[in-house]
């Protein structure tokens, strides 16, 4: 059995929650949590899902009528309610009854109820047994005051959450130690600084440039809330009396990264920080998390739990926005992408750039980076470097040498944190059930363990991969070339080590990555609004020395959508060069609109057409010039003008024929056919053709073996 979710021999969830959050762009409400013999009652928990509350306190509104009495688990908290909207807080762990009578008294029926799941603030939700060890590092984080957090109060890395307002000053250059990110520390809340800034947010208020940071800990990563609040003219804001200058807009900064994100709490927190000119600065809440950031916890599954929980407390700290929207790059495009299709409701709408679909899909690229890079290192002079990028799609070889770098992330030594101390990590000879530092271990929790060897499964494969077939018929490597390489390409064990043989991914690790949202799939991201945005910095994919960031992944998210929902009408693409800030500044205001738009439609015509319907005429697919012309044209891989300037190349799958969507982990094989060739192929050819592929070759005209789809809220 694996961890406390799946059943491997019937392969089936132990725990399936099929309930759907009412949201932006969400169609569904949440079936059997709330349950009302009454129509004329209703029970919304506004601060999260009824069986996901944590901390011991949920947001809930009442509609009844006057003089109703309302209990929680027996008790009367009635008072606790105004105007319809309550703070509901002793919730005990597990589950709550929270009921309304009318009539002013208990008794016989209640007219609503609704069952309070409350986990604990120090996790998990949802992701099931917490990973040991774990290293806090409460001790080194620095608040904006410019003082260490402090150590921590329990072994759940946990601190006493604090609040701290900071300026924006008139001056133009302030001293080092007195210098936060342009912020000086406000230490009379009762006076203006007189050297206070002001700033003008989204609805128009023209206010002084002051910022209410609250830090603290969920979960067990290190969180931090920033919204503009005046402490000399307005009162502790609460759930129900927000910030004057807030303007109701939530935006939540992923960050990026990988490895060495796994057993620890870290340090560093969404794009930096969370005071930014063109967030908080207009009017906007900004909220992140340690393990937000993926170069503390490359784990979507934690990242998905954090985000959720973070954002419960922020709407218990200041109320209930309008909507969330969030940004991020890189391994922040990860988490806001698997979120949205495995957590809908937690974000409304998404600003993904330097944009992967998900982890598992950019493993294999990374894996497949690996062999031909080990590939033509061995063969020297086999292969010119045109040959060689020919082979691996990219624009030049280098990438291919970069990602083989990024690969070792899946190689349980390469990039253990300097927090985990050396005594505790596996060794494959002395210390063999040591903790292993890669990606798949890291999500044990998710693909469960092979009993033979206690590692965590793995989707990995390249079975029946054909590569280099596009160059072979092309005419730019020779069939010989193709046989050697695919004959000799090989594979990788558990420890990352090359062997002879191909990768063969644990069967019951492809049902459980598909099933789990591991692989994101344009369904999972139908109910959301995503501006996909694309910084090819300086030159794209040439960039000097080579990078993974690759433009095809865009387009390998595209065609997800695509072939998903038959529309792309919920996806922008925007590609800029340089520079990116105002394109960036763009998208968010774009996304506020969009969402604002969608906001006020409260048509029953299904989301697609919605979300559609509601995007901002100004906002279509477009690329920028290294001068900031806007060019507005679809984005389209391999044509159009904005192709020209910032052109795309393929995958090394995409060359062995994989579809543009990159999602089949493992193909599906099929008897090897001579018209797969456009050159010359003998009989001894075909035998070692045979020899090769004695199973087939990757028919990728099917989906890939146990590909299906996703469930959604799915705990572990």
């Amino acid at each position: 059995m694996l961890l406390r979710g799946f059943i491997v021999k019937n392969r089936t969830f132990s725990k399936i929650l099929f309930f759907s959050v009412c949201s932006l762009g969400a169609v569904a409400a949440t079936p059997g949590a709330v349950r009302a013999a009454d129509p004329g009652v209703q029970i919304s928990v506004l601060s999260s899902r009824p069986d996901m509350v944590s901390g011991g306190d949920a947001l809930v509104q009442v509609d009844a009528p006057a003089g109703a009495l309302i209990q929680l688990n027996g008790q009367d908290v009635t008072s606790t309610f105004h105007a319809g909207s309550g703070l509901v807080t002793g919730l005990k762990l597990g589950d709550n009854s929270l009921q309304v009578f009318t009539g002013g008294k208990a008794g016989g029926r209640p007219a609503a109820q609704v069952t309070l799941k409350n986990h604990p603030i120090t996790g998990p939700l949802f992701s099931g047994p917490q990973e040991q060890p774990f290293a806090c590092q409460t001790q080194d984080f620095r608040l904006p005051s410019g003082e260490l957090l402090g150590p921590p109060i329990d072994a759940n890395c946990s601190v006493k959450t604090i609040v701290t307002y900071v300026y924006k000053t008139i001056q133009t250059s302030l001293p080092a130690d007195q210098a936060i990110g342009g912020m000086k520390p406000m230490l009379n809340l009762k006076k203006l600084p007189p050297d206070v800034a002001y700033t003008t947010t989204t609805t128009g208020l023209k206010v002084p440039y002051i910022v209410r940071i609250e830090t603290g800990t969920i979960n067990r990563g290190i969180y931090e809330f920033a919204v503009l609040s005046d402490p000399t003219k307005e009162p502790e804001p609460g759930p129900f009396a927000p910030p004057a200058a807030w303007n109701k807009r939530l935006l939540y900064s992923f960050g990026g990264g990988c490895v060495t994100g796994w057993y620890r709490q870290g340090v560093s927190i969404g794009l930096g920080s969370v005071v930014n000119d063109n967030v908080v600065g207009k009017g906007y809440a900004e909220v992140s998390s340690t393990l937000n950031v993926f170069g503390n916890n490359c784990n979507d599954l934690i990242a998905s739990e954090t985000a959720a929980m973070t954002k419960e407390r922020f709407i218990k700290a200041y109320g209930k926005p309008a909507f969330t929207f969030s940004r991020g790059s890189s391994g922040g495009s990860y988490q806001q992408l698997q979120t949205a299709g495995n957590y809908p409701g937690v974000l409304d709408g998404i600003i993904p750039a330097a944009t992967f679909p998900d982890i598992n899909s950019t493993v294999q690229y990374l894996t497949d980076a690996q062999l031909l890079s080990n590939y033509f290192t061995k063969i020297g002079n086999g292969l010119t470097p045109e040959q060689k990028q020919a082979i691996g799609g990219v624009a030049q070889v280098a990438s291919l040498y970069h990602g083989a770098i990024e690969g070792t992330r899946i190689d349980p030594v390469a990039y253990c944190p300097r927090q985990l101390a050396e005594d505790l990590r596996y060794d494959p000879k002395t210390n063999p059930k040591g903790v292993r530092c890669d990606a798949y271990d890291h999500a044990a929790n998710v693909y469960g363990r092979d009993p033979a060897t206690g590692f965590a499964r793995r989707a990995i494969d390249n079975t029946g991969v054909q590569y280099g077939l596009a160059a072979l018929n092309a005419g730019k490597i020779s069939l010989t070339q193709f046989l050697d390489m695919n004959q000799d390409i090989g594979g990788l064990d558990n420890d990352d080590h090359f062997v002879p043989a191909r990768t063969v991914a644990d069967p019951d690790a492809l049902h459980i990555a598909y099933q789990t949202g591991r692989v994101a799939t344009g369904a999972g991201l139908s109910q959301v609004p995503i501006i996909d945005l694309r910084h090819l910095v300086p030159a794209g994919d040439l960039k000097a020395g080579g990078d993974h960031h690759l433009k095809f992944w865009s387009f390998a998210l595209r065609d997800r959508l695509q072939k998903a929902n038959g529309t792309l009408g919920n996806e922008v693409m925007l590609v800029a060069r340089g520079d990116a800030s105002k394109v960036d500044d763009f998208a968010i205001d774009q996304m506020d609109a969009w969402l604002t738009n969608l906001s006020k439609d409260n048509s029953k015509d299904p989301v697609m057409a919605r979300i559609t319907r509601a995007r901002p005429a100004d906002l279509t697919d477009a690329c920028y010039t290294q001068t900031g012309e806007r060019i507005a044209e679809p984005q389209v891989f391999g044509s159009g003008q904005c192709n020209t300037l910032y052109p795309a190349f393929p995958s090394p799958r995409m060359v062995a024929g994989s579809p543009m969507a990159i999602d089949v982990i493992k193909c599906q094989l099929k008897p090897i056919d001579m018209a797969d060739y456009k050159v010359p192929v003998s009989d001894a050819d075909k035998a070692r053709l045979q020899a090769i592929f004695p199973g087939g070759v990757c028919d990728w005209s099917k989906p890939g073996v146990d590909q299906q789809n996703q469930k959604t809220w799915l705990s572990y």
